[in-house]
């Protein structure tokens, strides 16, 4: 049996989505673009690459900060 996973899944709509060039999409296909893009996050957020993530964003955001001073 095969299993899909929704992020997965998700990140391959996304990424087929942006693609398309910007002039030939509508403001519903853009909204709908972030809806999706939100939910993809959602469910990233809980599992150990969204946690990799948000550590790697806070130690680059730190290094800004750091640097700015």
């Amino acid at each position: 049996m095969l299993t899909i996973n929704v992020a997965v899944l998700l990140a391959v709509v996304v990424f087929l989505r942006l693609r398309r060039r910007t002039e030939a999409r509508s403001r519903f296909d853009e909204k709908m673009t972030v809806v999706i893009v939100l939910a993809l996050g959602i469910l990233l957020a809980p599992t150990p690459v969204g946690q990799g993530v948000l550590r790697f964003l806070g130690q680059v955001a730190s290094g800004v900060t750091q640097a700015s001073r």
